[in-house]
Protein backbone atom coordinates (compact mmCIF):
# COMPACT_ATOMS: atom_id res chain seq x y z
CA UNK A 1 0.00 0.00 0.00
CA UNK A 2 2.60 2.26 0.81
CA UNK A 3 4.30 2.17 -2.82
CA UNK A 4 0.80 2.78 -4.18
CA UNK A 5 0.00 6.02 -1.94
CA UNK A 6 4.01 7.38 -2.94
CA UNK A 7 2.99 6.82 -6.77
CA UNK A 8 -0.21 8.70 -6.06
CA UNK A 9 1.64 11.25 -4.34
CA UNK A 10 4.56 11.62 -7.52
CA UNK A 11 1.80 11.99 -9.72
CA UNK A 12 -0.23 14.47 -7.91
CA UNK A 13 2.51 16.53 -7.29
CA UNK A 14 3.52 16.53 -10.81
CA UNK A 15 0.08 17.52 -12.00
CA UNK A 16 -0.86 19.66 -8.91
CA UNK A 17 2.65 21.15 -7.49
CA UNK A 18 0.54 23.84 -5.23
CA UNK A 19 -0.28 20.47 -2.99
CA UNK A 20 2.54 19.35 -0.29
CA UNK A 21 1.92 15.82 0.70
CA UNK A 22 3.87 14.27 3.82
CA UNK A 23 3.59 10.52 4.52
CA UNK A 24 4.13 8.66 7.92
CA UNK A 25 3.62 5.35 9.37
CA UNK A 26 0.96 5.24 11.96
CA UNK A 27 1.27 1.48 13.45
CA UNK A 28 -0.38 -0.49 10.65
CA UNK A 29 -1.63 2.46 8.67
CA UNK A 30 0.24 5.06 6.59
CA UNK A 31 -1.00 8.35 7.18
CA UNK A 32 -1.39 11.04 4.35
CA UNK A 33 -1.33 14.71 5.14
CA UNK A 34 -2.10 17.06 2.51
CA UNK A 35 -1.39 20.90 2.58
CA UNK A 36 -1.68 23.92 -0.02
CA UNK A 37 -0.46 27.75 0.65
CA UNK A 38 -3.62 29.99 1.68
CA UNK A 39 -4.39 30.71 -2.26
CA UNK A 40 -5.28 27.59 -3.12
CA UNK A 41 -7.24 26.55 0.15
CA UNK A 42 -10.66 26.41 -1.80
CA UNK A 43 -9.07 23.41 -3.68
CA UNK A 44 -7.94 21.63 -0.68
CA UNK A 45 -11.40 22.47 0.72
CA UNK A 46 -13.45 20.76 -1.79
CA UNK A 47 -11.03 17.62 -2.05
CA UNK A 48 -12.06 17.20 1.84
CA UNK A 49 -15.56 17.53 0.87
CA UNK A 50 -14.99 14.67 -1.57
CA UNK A 51 -13.50 12.59 0.43
CA UNK A 52 -15.50 12.58 3.49
CA UNK A 53 -18.69 11.79 1.28
CA UNK A 54 -16.89 9.18 -0.70
CA UNK A 55 -15.78 7.84 2.92
CA UNK A 56 -19.57 8.32 4.36
CA UNK A 57 -20.56 6.02 1.20
CA UNK A 58 -18.72 3.33 2.75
Amino acid sequence: MEDRVRGLVERESGCCSFFTFTTAPVQDLLRLDISVGQAHEAALDALAVRTEAVVGQR
